[in-house]
């Protein structure tokens, strides 16, 4: 029987991910009035992982969450550990100039090697495997891969790339469907829940508090902010707002600047060894380059986990394996008899340009969000940024602040219909 996800439940949907975690979280709910040199908005990725970093360097730390940790994109996503940050950064050129473009880019390579060198460092088990692979569905897809794999050549990329030809793609997937591919030995994929809550626990004994069902309803920008919920209050002299597409109207001024796209995964049975061969041999992670992609990859026990952003309106499908299965069998047609574990789905945020939005509202109010469905990397970056900020150190923060990040209209549901109109025309650009 699948086990179907809620996506607006206060609990973990019910994900291959929350059924595998490590762990159960059972943090207080805040109450009272508290103090900390700086409190965190959003219990995912950038959350933690600036709390993670702020705790390491002696700040005290409170992290709200108002539901449970990772309950959004962070405990959601598909698991890719993908090199880059953000789309082209060369776009913002006249913005950030040389010397910020090619920082975006190093810090796009470091982000994974950040990833890695913490799960090592405090033996988080989540599962990391290397190995990646962006798939062609055409010949201009193919051309794009060539011009990736030669920038990054250029930029002396510290990790085998390899372009794999139409001759050769099906010894990494065992489909008909691609005409090419890039490989990658420097992403991956992992398990991001168990991840999340590895890092919390290493953030927690660092001094971090954490409260779950704590739902932020006021934020006071002063000199000292003041985060308010229903049963508590903390002074910080830092805040960080770190809920992403979540974050809702709490603070308008950046809400207006991300709109949330749904994204949906299924989860199949546990398969044979061989079918895995069959599959995906190299137990790589796989994503092709339509505008609503599909990624998928092999789970530590064997389920093929496969994904896509079936839905930019806003509205999620009422069946999500309905609309998930026949794209996975586009793929691997030999799947067809095998059945549907879990499916489920969540919201990542997507901001115009597809670049990371890292900044601040004034001295003592940060943010980070919009990641544009490549976060899993990009938010432990971001969390880098902000804690390298808030302890004095603002080179790489002011290189995002930077860039220049357009508001979209007003009106939740004007804006997810814009969203939608967008992602048609590059659709339909796509197919000519």
């Amino acid at each position: 029987m699948t086990a179907k996800a809620s996506l607006h439940s206060s609990n973990h949907a019910a994900s291959y991910y929350a059924a595998s975690a490590n762990r159960e979280t059972a943090y207080p709910q805040l109450e009272g009035s508290q103090t900390a040199d700086v409190c965190i908005v959003g219990g995912g990725f950038t959350g933690v992982s600036t709390a993670l970093e702020l705790s390491a360097k002696g700040f005290s730390v409170i992290v709200l969450e108002a539901r449970k940790l990772g309950w959004g994109a962070s405990g959601r996503n598909g698991g890719q550990l993908i090199r880059g940050i953000g789309e082209d950064p060369e776009q913002f050129h006249n913005q950030i100039g040389t010397d910020g473009v090619r920082a975006i880019q190093h810090m796009g390579f470091e982000s994974v090697q950040l990833v890695r060198d913490r799960i090592a460092r405090h033996d988080i088990q989540c599962d990391l495997k290397m190995g990646y692979m962006d798939v062609a569905l055409n010949r201009k897809h193919y051309r794009d891969f060539e011009e990736d794999y030669e920038q990054l050549k250029a930029l002396q990329y510290p990790h085998e790339i390899e372009m794999v030809s139409a001759e050769s793609i099906q010894n990494y997937v065992g489909t008909e469907r691609y005409v090419g591919g890039l490989y990658d030995a420097g992403s991956g994929h992992l398990h991001p829940l168990n991840l999340l809550l590895g890092e919390a626990e290493v953030a927690e004994q660092q001094g971090t508090r954490f409260f779950e069902y704590s739902v932020v309803t006021e934020i006071q920008k002063t000199s000292r902010p003041v985060v308010k919920t229903d049963h508590g209050s903390v002074t910080c002299d830092f805040l960080v707002l770190a809920g992403n597409a979540y974050l809702g109207d709490l603070e308008p001024e950046i809400s207006a600047k991300v709109l949330p796209a749904g994204s949906y995964i299924i989860a199949t049975e546990p398969l044979s060894e061989e079918v895995c061969q069959q599959i995906i041999p190299e137990d790589m992670a796989i994503c092709d380059a339509a505008v609503a992609l599909d990624y998928y990859r092999l789970s530590a026990d064997r389920r093929l986990l496969f994904g896509g952003r079936c839905n930019y309106s806003g509205r999620d499908p009422q069946d999500i394996t309905a609309a998930m299965r026949p794209k996975m069998l586009d793929v691997f047609p030999q799947l067809n008899e095998v059945a549907i574990d879990f499916e489920w789905g969540g919201h990542l945020g997507i901001g115009a340009n597809r670049m990371p939005q890292i900044g601040r509202l004034n001295s003592s109010v940060y943010y980070a969000q919009a990641y544009a469905g490549h976060g899993v990397n990009a938010t432990h970056m971001a969390g880098h940024v902000l804690a390298e900020v808030i302890s004095g150190q603002a080179e790489r923060f002011d290189v995002f602040a930077g860039i220049h990040h357009r508001r979209f209209p007003e009106g939740k549901y004007f804006r997810s219909e814009l969203l939608a109109l967008g992602m048609l025309w590059y659709r339909l650009k796509e197919l000519l």
